[in-house]
């Protein structure tokens, strides 16, 4: 049985790396978040504004603890996910835990360049995004890093890429 969770800050690559890994693998991947818009037919965005923040991470743990019953599946959860209740923890008991690990100014491009999709970046200056990585990340590092592995995360920019860190992180994970 192989359940593996990806974490990590937005645009670390949980979703690039995640679906490239379980085609690797041939087993189902789930994005918690798209797992939830499924689920709820509504948008994260959505939800948060409709619920407030409490009930969303409600939600969420909820929902994470139904898929990780499920065998035989990568699990891409939301940037807050391990940061709330005792999600880390859980996810540890459950399977196998990945913090894909990526430096500070490689989330500002990739957020910078996504930046119009993530409602939550929409109407930063630069400068505010970089504050915004940074004061996160500080506040989540100490979730993450309760991860049984660390991956660089840094190199996910092309196919070539994608294909070294998915054979990287089967050799890590010995899957």
């Amino acid at each position: 049985m192989i359940r593996i969770f990806l974490t990590g800050y937005m645009g670390a690559g949980k979703t690039t790396l995640g679906k490239a890994f379980a085609r690797e693998l041939n087993i189902p991947f789930i994005d918690l978040d798209w797992y939830i818009e499924e689920r709820f037919h509504k948008s994260i965005g959505e939800l948060f504004a409709m619920r407030g923040e409490a009930s969303f991470r409600d939600l969420e743990r909820n929902m994470l603890h139904e898929v990780a019953e499920f065998d035989d599946v990568i699990v891409s959860t939301g940037g807050g996910t391990p940061c709330f209740y005792d999600n880390m923890d859980y996810m540890n008991r459950k399977g196998k835990t990945v913090f894909l690990d990526v430096h500070p100014n490689i989330l500002f491009q990739r957020l910078h360049v996504a930046k119009q999709q993530r409602p939550i970046l929409q109407n930063k200056t630069d400068e505010e995004l970089r504050e915004f990585i940074m004061d996160a990340l500080s506040k989540r590092l100490p979730f993450y890093t309760q991860a049984h592995f660390h991956f660089d995360g840094g190199q996910l920019d092309n196919r070539l890429e994608i294909a070294e860190s998915v054979q990287k992180l089967r050799e890590l994970l010995n899957v």
